[in-house]
């Protein structure tokens, strides 16, 4: 089963109706528990690093998720801040993240561009393939998808990198590391693009 995680913050109706218009069923928990049980995980978010990492750990979410991810191999896929979550740490406040990536999540920097730069970035942006991908596989190579976000992802390495976006710069649009998958974007806001991704999710991983 398909298990979004629900820890108080997210789009969770548009990836779950997003997920039925491709033909699989999700269900919406933040029981531990149910999650333990899932065969796939959506981690959404939107709001404030340590907003959410303070959730996860209030409502008990951290242990399992790290049963699940890093012990087990369930396949996950987080969205936006979900996958900011996914990091060690953000600029943003002072909580640790989950660590499974090796990142951090940095403010966008306007003084490194030579454009006038708006934070939050928002709107429709490619998602470059940084190299072959199943999370990405039979994507259209104009392909675009709805960002909204104020920080992104700076990665210590190439290795898990998935997609590169250009907003002012060039920034980490998405990542993979073994089961560990990401996007800044917001697939479940990205029509028939979006759509694609979610479908690979489901059904390649």
């Amino acid at each position: 089963m398909i298990t979004i995680v629900d820890y108080g913050t997210g789009n969770y109706r548009s990836i779950a109706n997003m997920l039925r218009r491709i033909g699989h069923e999700s269900v919406l928990s933040g029981d531990p528990e149910e999650i333990s049980r899932a065969s796939r995980l959506v981690l959404p978010g939107v709001g404030a690093f340590d907003t959410a990492m303070r959730r996860l750990t209030e409502l008990g979410l951290v242990e399992v998720l790290h049963r699940k991810v890093r012990e087990e191999g369930t396949p996950i896929l987080g969205i936006c801040l979900g996958m900011q979550l996914f990091s060690r740490g953000s600029e943003e406040g002072r909580m640790a993240g989950l660590g499974w990536i090796a990142g951090e999540v940095v403010r966008f920097r306007p003084e490194q561009s030579d454009e006038r730069l708006r934070v939050p970035h928002m709107g429709w942006n490619y998602a470059v393939p940084a190299r072959e991908t199943r999370l990405l596989a039979d994507t259209r190579e104009d392909a675009r998808y709805y960002f909204v976000h104020s920080y992104h992802l700076r990665m210590e390495g190439d290795d898990e990198v998935l997609s590169m976006t250009t907003y002012g710069y060039p920034f980490v649009s998405g990542v993979e590391a073994g089961n560990v998958m990401g996007v800044q974007f917001h697939p479940e806001k990205s029509h028939t693009f979006g759509m694609q991704v979610l479908k690979n999710f489901v059904e390649r991983y």
